[in-house]
């Protein structure tokens, strides 16, 4: 499918490249990128801070894992790669500068001459919006880049950003990453918010946390304490109304024989305006859910049952 005003062809299901180098060594993250591929996908995506929270690391270290695995495989012309840039401890923020050298470091890890998708990871207020467009556009017309992206962004800020580029010619922003999944919607959908401002403006939405840190596979159970490395991340969604919406996605995932974790990306995957959403994996195993993903369809009835459970999840929050 295409990403918004590019021309870019994504699968319908994005990678994410999160847990490379933090709870997926390079040898299975070869494996989880090898079964992606071969099952049809074609969108990876990454950022340079990834995954510098993890003890002994710096950042940079899923970009390495990716380029590796690019090196090996000798191609990637069927490939969109992205990345992104803010959030890496020594390339934090968005100064001019600092763009310049973390995409070229960016390059040099995934070992390729230009990334298809570049991202501005989080807005830096400390910046003049019109130095952040310029050095963009900079990238891009050096060849470094093909499209930007913007992810997490208000919508404001998205808007000045297109402005500030239409009043030079300067291109556009191809897509826009925002936090959206079945129990979070609030700040995509509706007059005014993320999903409107990118339609109007001609932005593919690739949304994150599209599982919600784990929530939406029916990992956590109702008055059981989360474990695991993103169980602070779903402390929001331990209420009955949420729950209500697992129960759901494991019913429809029953019926189709999936895992309730492609259900709720398939829902996602065709909400307005979604054009990949993004899942990551740290096992071949715990990759068939986003395979599935790629083709499954849900009924009319199964698609609206899921969006009545979370319009209540919404309502309760």
């Amino acid at each position: 499918m295409i990403l918004g005003t590019s021309e870019l062809d994504v699968s319908r299901i994005g990678l994410g490249g999160n847990t490379f180098g933090w709870t997926c060594d390079e040898q299975t993250s070869h494996a989880v990128l090898d079964a992606y591929t071969a099952a049809g996908g074609s969108f990876i995506d990454t950022a340079d801070g990834y995954s510098a929270w993890a003890d002994g690391n710096t950042g940079g270290e899923s970009e390495s894992i990716i380029g590796s695995w690019l090196a090996r495989r000798g191609h990637h012309d069927d490939l969109v790669i992205a990345t992104k840039v803010s959030t890496k401890p020594d390339r934090s923020g968005l100064a001019p500068d600092n763009v310049r050298r973390a995409v070229d470091e960016s390059l040099s890890r995934l070992g390729t001459e230009t990334i298809d998708l570049y991202y501005a990871h989080y807005d830096d207020p400390s910046v003049p919006l019109e130095e952040t467009v310029a050095v963009f556009e900079e990238i891009r017309r050096a060849g470094k880049i093909r499209y930007i992206g913007l992810s997490n962004y208000t919508p404001d800020r998205i808007t000045q950003w297109v402005e500030i580029a239409d009043a030079v010619g300067w291109d556009r922003p191809a897509a826009l990453q925002p936090h959206y999944n079945l129990v979070h919607r609030d700040d995509v959908e509706g007059p005014g918010n993320r999903g409107q401002v990118a339609a109007d403006l001609g932005m593919g939405l690739v949304p994150y946390f599209s599982l919600a840190a784990g929530f939406l596979t029916g990992k956590y159970r109702r008055g059981e304490e989360p474990t695991g490395a993103r169980s602070g991340a779903v402390a929001g969604y331990l209420t009955e109304a949420c729950f209500n919406v697992v129960d759901a996605l494991e019913s429809v995932a029953a019926a189709h024989d999936v895992h309730p974790a492609a259900v709720a990306l398939a829902w996602l995957r065709e909400r307005p305006g979604v054009v990949s959403p993004l899942a990551s994996a740290r096992s071949v195993e715990q990759l068939g859910p986003i395979t599935d993903a790629l083709t499954l369809e849900l009924s009319v009835e199964e698609t609206a049952w899921l969006t009545a459970l979370s319009d209540a999840a919404h309502e309760a929050r």
